[in-house]
């Protein structure tokens, strides 16, 4: 049995930009990275003769889903995820742990939470969602 490939996500990165080409310089103190997941829908194209009169789908358009990021908040960070919020549209790529693999795409900015101020360390959640399909690069 070979070894395994698995990885942490210790190193990854999440950066946002006003274009394509970047530069995504990364958030400062991220704790965690949801990407976005695909989805797409069913059409139901059932017919009065469809077979054993069971349902009938065709595939429908592809959807990418919300990524969500957490970070540590510090007031600097949380200035540039406001200014992200009020541009409303930004270019954000994740990047992975090898360096080399990114996922890249256009994203409406759709939520920007402080979290709770108590007696632990205090969080921000970014929450984006992609305009378009996802760039999805491998090296």
């Amino acid at each position: 049995m070979s070894e395994t490939q698995a990885d942490i996500g210790y190193n990854s990165t999440f950066g946002m930009a006003e274009a394509q080409a970047g530069p995504f310089p990364a958030l400062a103190e991220v704790t965690s990275i949801t990407p976005p997941g695909l989805s797409r829908d069913a059409i139901n194209a059932t017919h009065l003769k469809s077979p054993e009169q069971f349902e009938e789908f065709i595939a429908g358009i592809k959807k990418a889903g919300e990524a969500k990021m957490v970070l540590n908040f510090t007031p600097a960070v949380y200035q540039t995820l406001v200014a992200a919020f009020d541009a409303g549209k930004q270019w954000c790529q994740i990047g992975w742990p090898d360096g080399s693999t990114t996922l890249t795409f256009l994203a409406v900015i759709t939520g920007l939470e402080a979290g709770e101020l108590n007696n632990d360390k205090m969080t921000a959640t970014l929450t984006v969602k992609p305009s378009g399909k996802p760039l999805l690069a491998v090296a």
